[in-house]
C-alpha cells in the first residue's frame, strides 16, 4: 500500500514538474504537459481535479502581475464571459461522460493542437476579428478546460495568433485561465468530484511546479525556441498515442 501510494505520488510529481519547466520556458502551458501526462497514468478526472490549485495559484501570480498590460475590455470581457459558459458545460461532460470517452477527447484536442501549431505557425490574426470571435473561442476553450483540462487547442492557438506581445499575452492567458480555475473548482465540488486524495495531491502539486517553472525559464532564455517547441510537440504525439493505444489497443 506504501508503495502504491508513494508510486502514484513520484508519477505526478514528474508530469507536475515537466509542465512546470513548459511554464517557466514559455510563460503558460503546464496543463498542456501535465494534464495528458497524469491522464496517461491515471485517469482524465483524477488529471483534471489535481491541477485545479496549481493553475489557480500560479495563473492569479501572473494575473496580478502582468495586470496593467490586460488587452482592452471589449475583447477580454467577452473572451472571459465565454469561459464560464464553456467550463460549466465541461465539467456536467466530466461527470457524467465515461472516461473512456474522455480520453479519446483529451487525445483529440492534444493532436488537433499539434497540427494546428504544424500548419499554422504564422496564422495571425486582428484585433478587430479577434473581438467578434472572442465569446465563441472562450466558449470552445472552456468546454475543452471542463471536459479534459485542456484549453490550449483553442486558448494558446487563439491568443498567439492575435501576436500581441509576450506581456499582453500573459496577462490575458493568466485572466482567463483564473477564471476558468475558479469556476471549475466550484462547479467540481458542487458536483462531487474533488475527493480527499484529490485536494491532498492538488495541493501537493504546488512543489513540484514552482521548483521546475525557474528551470524552464533558465532554458527558456538559453536554449532554441524552436528546439524546445518541437521537443513538446513530440512529446504530446507519444502521450496521445499512448492514450489512444489505451483505448483501442
Amino acid at each position: 500500500m506504501t508503495h502504491d501510494i508513494l508510486f502514484e505520488a513520484g508519477v505526478v510529481a514528474l508530469c507536475l514538474a515537466a509542465g512546470g519547466v513548459l511554464k517557466g520556458a514559455t510563460g503558460a502551458g503546464a496543463p498542456l504537459l501535465a494534464v495528458p501526462a497524469l491522464a496517461a497514468f491515471f485517469d482524465v478526472r483524477f488529471a483534471v481535479v489535481v491541477m485545479l490549485i496549481p493553475n489557480l495559484a500560479t495563473n492569479a501570480w501572473q494575473a496580478v502581475r502582468y495586470r496593467r498590460n490586460l488587452p482592452e475590455g471589449t475583447f477580454t470581457a467577452p473572451l472571459l464571459l465565454g469561459g464560464v459558459i464553456g467550463i460549466i458545460l465541461g465539467t456536467l461532460a466530466l461527470k457524467n461522460l465515461q472516461s473512456s470517452l474522455l480520453s479519446l477527447v483529451m487525445a483529440a484536442a492534444v493532436l488537433g493542437y499539434v497540427a494546428l501549431r504544424l500548419a499554422r505557425p504564422h496564422w495571425r490574426l486582428e484585433m478587430a476579428q479577434a473581438k467578434w470571435l472572442a465569446l465563441p473561442a472562450g466558449t470552445a476553450a472552456g468546454a475543452l478546460q471542463g471536459a479534459a483540462g485542456l484549453s490550449a487547442p483553442v486558448s494558446i492557438t487563439f491568443l498567439n495568433a492575435m501576436q500581441m506581445g509576450r506581456e499582453r499575452f500573459i496577462a490575458a492567458i493568466s485572466a482567463l485561465f483564473v477564471t476558468f480555475t475558479i469556476v471549475q473548482l466550484l462547479a467540481i465540488s458542487l458536483s462531487g468530484l474533488l475527493g480527499p486524495r484529490e485536494l491532498w495531491y492538488s495541493l501537493l502539486a504546488l512543489l513540484p511546479l514552482s521548483l521546475a517553472m525557474p528551470v524552464g525559464a533558465w532554458l527558456g532564455r538559453r536554449g532554441s525556441a524552436r528546439a524546445l517547441d518541437r521537443m513538446l510537440l513530440a512529446m504530446l504525439c507519444l502521450i496521445a498515442t499512448k492514450l489512444l493505444i489505451e483505448q483501442f489497443g
